[in-house]
């Protein structure tokens, strides 16, 4: 039987029309950007008091003794913080704070997770729907082992997990136009806003992804040196003609899961806090909000998901992820074709798998069941917090300026609908602002209010145990650095002083640093 009561995301849709169009009316200009984009219908909190901002206050601030660890710090993501295993599973576990009944709605999310879809028609009707153009086919294949995903490594390449985004420049959205910075985009006539490199039957491609590397030295204080890689990315065998004039190619790696829930949960206004953009502190950091629509409430939101900030909620982003990866349609995003064009007319006619009473290829309950799950999925506990040479490694962390963006901890926001997120003590270390980060790691392709040189600060817990997890992984939103030194010397732009404070070190502290981000 179909669900008879709306989605909530589809409720909330027609309650937030109204509010949207009075925030349209006002110029962004005339209103304070920190104050305007707070609201967070995604969430149901309960207001903080001031002696929970006191605390709040206390247990954030910056360190300043590095002598021991911080209260709480093997505990990134508090109560729900899971045990680090020594395997491949680090990142698979739930929550350590979900009740039986909650587990058991993680593991059904967990098989649809790594459900592998088929053509349709097919005799598996709660499968069928794959593609036609897609990227992987299930969201496993690009999370591999819910981590990052790793570059193709040969031109004949099987199966990846990363892809080129594209877009060309166009008009701005008219509900954006209240934003004075949002940088109009749109499609690929041809290409969508995404290259597919998989297919059905009888269907194009749309192309091969081609990476080519070429190596360079850094000289490091010490007599030390690290070889870096640039790459070169061809969108080679095209198979609907050429890109459009001006197309903007950006390659994505895709990112590990852990922690999502949590950074959801993290309170608009303290991740605005951060923000700076006229670098009123003078410290060379100017982290900027992306401000994005939100299919799902109708409405400007804070975007905090994705490489640039441009999805506003874990849902949001794992619809659309069904939509442009796998070609999966949603209630949120119906279209059956998924990523096709109007000019790919054998993709737009080709059979789908919603044509029976759920109406789309995966309906409103499954979707939450994979939200739920990709809420869920634990921090692993930091290892060796008390080891001498991390302790040293997190004073040169702090020494070198790097929490300028990426600050240590929060605390999420006191839920009455979420207690496994809720008023928990996290340590992502990530501002979720935006950065310029230089010329080396632009992509010159913008994004809502990011521009091409920008990337959204990226999360930093469990990222010791990435190649443990995905020994093929590597770093950066392409995946071009292999260690973690490589990925801080591809720093530039606002982080191009930290950078080269890490260059400056002696070999013995930069190993120290070194050894702090591998116990996160």
């Amino acid at each position: 039987m179909p669900n008879s009561t709306p989605p909530r995301w589809k409720r909330w849709k027609t309650e937030l029309t109204l509010a949207a169009a009075f925030a349209a009316a006002t110029p962004v200009a005339a209103l304070d950007l920190a104050s305007r984009y707070q609201a967070e219908p995604h969430l149901s909190p309960l207001p903080r008091t001031n002696a929970e901002r006191a605390r709040i206050e206390a247990v954030t601030a910056p360190a300043t003794d590095f002598s021991t660890p911080e209260p709480f710090e093997n505990l990134p993501a508090g109560a729900a913080t899971v045990r680090a295993r020594s395997d491949d599973e680090a990142f698979s576990q739930h929550s350590a704070n979900l009740s039986f009944e909650q587990e058991l709605e993680f593991k059904l999310g967990n098989g649809l997770f790594k459900k592998i879809w088929v053509f349709a028609p097919a005799s598996t009707l709660g499968s069928d729907g794959l593609g036609p153009l897609y990227n992987a086919r299930s969201c496993q294949r690009c999370h591999l082992k819910d981590g990052r995903g790793h570059v193709p490594e040969q031109p004949d390449y099987a199966s990846t997990s990363m892809f080129l985004r594209v877009s060309i420049p166009g008009p701005v959205p008219s509900e954006m136009q209240v934003i004075s910075d949002y940088i109009g985009t749109a499609p690929d006539p041809n290409y969508g806003q995404q290259l597919q490199d998989f297919s059905a039957p009888g269907i194009h491609s749309e192309y091969k992804l081609q990476v080519d590397y070429e190596e360079f030295e850094v000289p490091l204080n010490g007599g030390q040196t690290a070889t870096l890689r640039r790459p070169l990315y061809t969108a080679a065998n095209l198979g609907y003609g050429p890109l459009a004039e001006g197309a903007m190619l950006s390659p994505r790696v895709a990112p590990p899961m852990i922690g999502l829930g949590l950074l959801e949960t993290i309170p608009a206004a303290d991740i605005l806090a951060h923000a700076d953009e006229e670098d009123a502190d003078g410290n060379g950091i100017s982290g900027r909000a992306n401000l994005v629509w939100s299919q799902e409430f109708n409405q400007i939101m804070l975007g905090r998901f994705g490489l640039k900030a441009g999805s506003p909620t874990v849902h949001e982003q794992s619809a659309g992820a069904f939509s442009g990866d796998i070609g999966i349609s949603t209630p949120l995003f119906p279209a059956h074709a998924g990523e096709c064009t109007n000019q790919q007319i054998k993709c737009q006619s080709a059979p789908h798998g919603g044509s029976d009473s759920r109406e789309t290829e995966i309906d409103q309950p499954n979707m939450d069941l994979v939200t739920f799950y990709s809420r869920n999925l634990g921090v692993p506990a930091r290892r060796n917090t008390d080891d001498p040479k991390v302790l040293r490694g997190k004073q040169v962390f702090y020494d070198s300026g790097c929490t300028s963006c990426h600050v240590p901890k929060y605390v999420t926001h006191r839920l009455q609908d979420r207690p496994e997120q809720s008023f928990q003590l996290v340590w992502p270390y990530s501002d979720l602002l935006l950065h310029d980060m230089g010329e080396g790691l632009a992509d010159h392709r913008p994004e809502a209010r990011a521009t091409g040189r920008e990337w959204r600060t990226a999360p930093l817990w469990g990222i010791g145990l990435t190649q443990q997890v995905s020994p093929r992984a590597t770093f950066l939103h392409d995946g071009r650095a292999r260690t973690l030194l490589e990925a801080i010397l591809w720093h530039g732009g606002e982080a191009e002083a930290a950078k080269t404070r890490v260059v400056e070190l002696s070999p013995r502290d930069r190993a120290a640093l070194i050894s702090f981000l591998e116990s996160l």
